[in-house]
């Protein structure tokens, strides 16, 4: 059963406990930002991947002054960033050669790793080739402290708009030989979203994923082989516009749940939570127009995450929902209309224990962080 909150839209300008801070502009299809410490100074810095432009560029922590990681790099439309090698620098994957259509898109996968100084361009090695290849993320599958690099196409490669009637391949690529190995191929339609999480308590990461066909958790067995299982449904409505586009894993005290952005760019945020064996789905708000970007955290240290979504049309922008311990979720815009958020990263930017918010937009090219100002509520 659905649970609709009406919710009314607050004021264009930032919220209270956020203070905005525009850190770059002319971010041609500014689609996604990534926070990690990318020189090693224990500052974590912010990595702005534009679709629209041949470079991608890092910022550092404080300044934000940019520097070049890669130059003349065709469609770029999604990178993971994580420290494999224990040098204190990431190692970066690529995903670039990027079209909606799989038979337009190459789906060019690529390795880079930094020369000595971070602040000069990276060394570049292309790694794969699958169709689409679209959502990159580490995580550490087998528990073993050695993460791998997953891969989440957009579609399979017989897809066609508006249907995409085929399966999704799922994989991942360890690092060193890069050869690609499979997780599964059960997801069909569009996988726009993934997320990474130890689901089921055994130290080992899991892979999450929404696509047309829902949303459902891939994990590792000891035996070595990969199993699907369902979370929930997602969208009730018809193919192509079932299932979820984006999805997270929050946490109300104790109680885990899961929120995700529906259907496919869709308008509505929903929250699932458990009851008996079964998932609860509730729409929180149907009023965001092209949802692109969706995370949860504790933002002001009460132990119950906050939901923050950012959408691409309409002029964009971004929201947090939060959850008293009694009432309906609460909606509280960050900024609308001049932030057309394709991607946001939630990481404590200036040490101050509180986590931060940064998002890029689209049609208005502009990276921007919201300093959490927000008072520490408690426990």
């Amino acid at each position: 059963m659905n649970y609709c909150i009406g919710l009314a839209f607050a004021a264009y300008a930032p919220a209270a406990d956020f203070e905005g801070q525009t850190v770059a502009t002319g971010l041609k299809g500014g689609y996604q930002v990534i926070a990690v410490d990318v020189n090693g100074d224990r500052k974590t810095d912010l990595i702005g991947l534009a679709s629209g432009q041949p470079d991608l560029v890092w910022y550092e922590n404080p300044s934000w002054q940019p520097h070049v990681l890669a130059r003349g790099v065709n469609r770029m439309i999604n990178l993971a960033a994580r420290d494999v090698d224990g040098d204190g620098i990431p190692e970066i994957v690529l995903a670039s050669d990027f079209a909606n259509e799989p038979k337009g898109s190459r789906g060019t996968v690529s390795v880079l790793t930094h020369t000595g100084d971070p602040r000069q361009p990276w060394r570049l090695r292309e790694i794969d080739q699958l169709t689409t290849s679209h959502r990159l993320r580490w995580a550490d599958v087998e528990g073993n402290g050695r993460p791998v690099a997953v891969n989440a196409p957009l579609a399979g490669a017989r897809a066609a708009a508006p249907e995409y009637r085929d399966h999704v391949p799922l994989v991942f690529y360890r690092p060193g030989t890069w050869t690609r190995e499979t997780i599964g191929s059960e997801n069909e339609g569009v996988t726009h979203g993934i997320f990474v999480a130890d689901w089921n308590g055994d130290r080992r990461d899991d892979i999450l994923t929404a696509s047309f066909s829902g949303l459902h958790v891939y994990s590792l067995g000891k035996g070595g082989a990969w199993k699907r299982i369902e979370i929930a449904k997602g969208a009730p409505a018809a193919w192509p516009k079932s299932g979820a586009s984006d999805l997270a894993v929050g946490r109300l005290g104790r109680a885990r749940y899961v929120t995700a952005i529906e259907p496919w760019h869709g308008n509505m945020v929903t929250v699932y939570e458990k009851q008996g064996k079964e998932w609860r789905r509730q729409v929180i708000d149907e009023a965001i127009d092209q949802g692109h970007t969706i995370h949860t955290a504790d933002l002001d240290g009460d132990g119950r995450d906050e939901v923050i979504t950012g959408w691409r049309a309409g002029g964009g922008g971004v929201a947090v929902y939060r959850k008293p311990k009694k009432g309906p979720w609460l909606r509280e815009v960050l900024e609308q209309k001049t932030m057309a958020a394709s991607g946001c990263a939630v990481a404590d930017l200036d040490g101050d224990a509180r986590p931060d918010i940064a998002c890029i937009g689209s049609a208005t090219q502009n990276l921007r962080v919201y300093w959490n100002r927000s008072a520490r509520r408690g426990r």
